[in-house]
């Protein structure tokens, strides 16, 4: 399987464990379950994506205490900036025509551009590895 492969299978898995975070969210969040569904579903998107992309995208190992610091936060770091890309067609889009598809259609879209983004930022300067 591809790296391409991968890391959109990945991506998609991602996805869904954040929608899915998400759906549970919305149900269960007593005050505010749009703002506590979204940033519930990045969390749980991130830990997994971080993980995955980590071992079978970057193929990258343990090294010390202070390069998986360094790796975690470059990574974060990123993170952040992709997903206020996703945050904002995400919103946007329940905004416009306030109805879950449009909002995770807009997620969707948002995520994608993201991941793209996201991908050659990881492999530049927080993975550095030839392999990706």
């Amino acid at each position: 399987m591809t790296i391409a492969v991968r890391y959109i299978l990945f991506a998609v898995v991602s996805t869904l464990v954040n929608f899915g975070t998400q759906e549970l969210v919305i149900g269960i969040a007593p005050i505010s379950p749009l703002v506590l569904s979204i940033l519930a579903g990045t969390a749980a998107g991130f830990a997994i994506k971080y993980v995955l992309d980590k071992r079978w995208i970057f193929h990258d190992g343990y090294t010390t205490p202070a390069s998986e610091v360094r790796k975690v936060t470059l990574y974060a770091l990123f993170s952040v900036l992709t997903t206020m890309v996703f945050w904002g067609f995400e919103i946007t889009f329940w905004m416009i025509w306030e109805t879950d598809l449009a909002k995770y259609t807009g997620g969707a879209i948002g995520l994608a551009i993201g991941y793209m983004a996201k991908f050659a930022l990881d492999r530049r300067f927080v993975f550095m590895t030839a392999a990706a």
